[in-house]
């Protein structure tokens, strides 16, 4: 099954319930949501359109980060340490309790974490991880978005163990695991357009094509033209399913 989407609404939210299947939330990311504002999302939404959850920036991003700009807080330097990285620290509890919170009321079916470059494969990142997942229980989907030079060897021994579905572009990098797939598409190709590049039909054949290696798919475009591009990679995906 592939379900197609968006990293967030690229357009109105009625036009992504009607035109597509699923959406990632991208506002749990930046800061804590209110669980009455995921409700109200889940109650406008179809019964069966399916929502991820970027988890809380607050478990994977230091505080240096520049994604804090949107976070609504200002942080004493002297708690700026406790941020990221997986911790087992209040900041990383916190952003875990809002992350789950709204997931379990939108019904969500993946939660995403994505992770900054600078959280590398170093020793203590790898125990951070096994400890945060090994404890960070829940019924949704658990994708982990690695970047940098994570070994493709080390990836699938981290995702076999804590029962991980590694999330990649497709264009840029094959996934670890099998069977379930989560795809974040930046704008690849790689190119000097990056998330100014609008998908060709052979792409879209490509990506297509790629899906069918794998039992559960999803496919969330992250580029400028997304709703469009999602609406396309829908439609070339249904007709193929039913041709």
């Amino acid at each position: 099954m592939i379900w197609t989407g968006t990293c967030g609404f690229g357009r109105r939210q009625a036009d992504a319930f009607r035109d597509l299947q699923a959406v990632e939330v991208q506002q749990t990311f930046y800061r804590p949501v209110a669980v009455d504002l995921a409700r109200r999302w889940r109650d406008a939404a179809p019964d069966d359109f399916l929502f991820s959850v970027k988890a809380s920036q607050f478990i994977t991003h230091p505080a240096a980060s520049p994604t804090y700009r949107r976070s609504g807080r200002v942080i004493p330097p002297s708690e700026a340490s406790s941020y990221g990285a997986f911790q087992d620290t209040p900041a990383v509890e916190e952003g875990w309790r809002n992350t789950l919170a709204v997931a379990e009321v939108l019904r969500a079916k993946t939660i995403v974490f994505q992770c900054p470059a600078s959280f590398g494969p170093s020793e203590d990142h790898v125990a951070s991880l096994y400890r945060f997942f090994e404890v960070a229980k829940t019924a949704a989907i658990r994708a982990w978005e690695p970047r940098g030079d994570w070994p493709t060897h080390l990836i699938e021994k981290i995702c076999g163990d804590l029962d991980l579905v590694h999330t990649v572009d497709p264009f840029a990098r094959e996934p670890a695991t099998y069977g379930a797939a989560y795809f974040r598409l930046h704008g690849s190709p790689p190119g000097p357009t990056m998330y100014r590049y609008t998908y060709a039909d052979a792409d879209l054949e490509r990506l297509r094509s790629v899906c069918g290696e794998y039992d559960d798919v999803f496919v969330l475009f992250n580029n400028l033209a997304m709703h469009a591009d999602a609406k396309r990679f829908r439609s070339l995906a249904t007709s193929h399913a039913n041709g």
